[in-house]
């Protein structure tokens, strides 16, 4: 059995925080060199690189990622055994780090992730951003999965895995009126303002394409490329809404809005995208396992 030497993970610990030999060696007050040799055989001690450069900067592998995962939890089990002598004992929780792609519907983030919500064992870390700056922190490792409404293609640098959580169709919603006629689709577009995603969204792609088949230039209110947002326009203006019914589920339940049309052709889709690991993360597996 190999033998772990803990100061070596101090070391290691240290240099991952601070980010670079320079500074973690200022704060141990040790050289860069007997540092570095430090750094050495805990890899040669795990069988695997720690850490990778990138432009002058010191990155972490995966491996790395999962190392500075165990080295914060023991350190901060030996502050759990100085609380717990001292009557203060607080329970070791995990840890999922998650990107949340930020038009995508925060219902259906909630829906995800509420398995894992009231579970006093996890702690969520969760990012909101543009898929691009996601997919970089999911391939540095600071991120165990992204949420999106597209996936992302695999190539043999990235191997991205888009996994399909659900898919849904599309509503136009509205406040509901007395006497109110059945709306005519897609005649009534003619004079019924209409709030739509914006021109990036696949959702307002496919419907410009059908409203393109149909003839029909809609009366556009307002373009949205926020999810939250569009709920609340759906919730303020006059006309009616283009949105998946997971964003106002609230509102629908409630009758505060209600379905005026429903486009089985247009299906909003939402990925959980992740990278190819040899280590992952067990909480994401689990959550991952729960939703097939």
């Amino acid at each position: 059995m190999a033998f772990l030497n803990y100061h070596h993970l101090r070391y290691f610990r240290a240099i991952a925080h601070e980010g670079s030999l320079t500074k973690a060696a200022r704060h141990l007050k040790l050289s860069q060199s007997a540092l570095s040799v430090q750094l050495r055989s805990l890899e040669e001690n795990l069988g695997q690189p720690l850490f990778e450069r990138k432009h002058k900067a010191l990155v972490l592998t995966e491996a790395g990622q999962i190392a500075l995962e165990y080295a914060d939890s023991i350190f901060r089990s030996g502050e759990e055994l100085t609380d717990l002598l001292q009557n203060r004992a607080k329970r070791s929780r995990g840890f999922l780090r998650v990107g949340a792609a930020s038009n995508l519907s925060r219902n259906f983030q909630l829906s995800f992730l509420r398995p894992l919500i009231t579970r006093d064992d996890v702690e969520l870390i969760i990012h909101s951003g543009t898929l691009r700056e996601l997919l970089a922190q999911l391939q540095t490792h600071t991120l165990d999965v992204v949420l999106s409404n597209t996936p992302v293609r695999r190539d043999a640098e990235t191997g991205w895995h888009s996994h399909l959580l659900d898919e849904q169709p599309v509503s136009l919603v509205g406040h509901k009126t007395r006497g109110m006629k059945p709306f005519r689709f897609p005649e009534d577009l003619r004079k019924t303002p209409i709030v739509l995603p914006s021109l990036e969204s696949s959702l307002r792609a496919a419907f410009d394409v059908l409203m393109d088949q149909t003839g029909i230039r809609p009366i556009i209110a307002a373009e949205v490329d926020d999810m939250a947002m569009l709920r609340l326009m759906a919730r303020e203006t006059n006309g009616v809404t283009l949105v998946p019914p997971v964003v106002v589920k609230d509102e629908l339940a409630s009758g505060t809005l209600v379905e005026r049309h429903r486009f089985p052709q247009i299906k909003e889709t939402f990925y959980a995208i992740t990278p190819s690991r040899r280590f992952p993360n067990p909480i994401l597996r689990e959550l991952m396992t729960k939703k097939r």
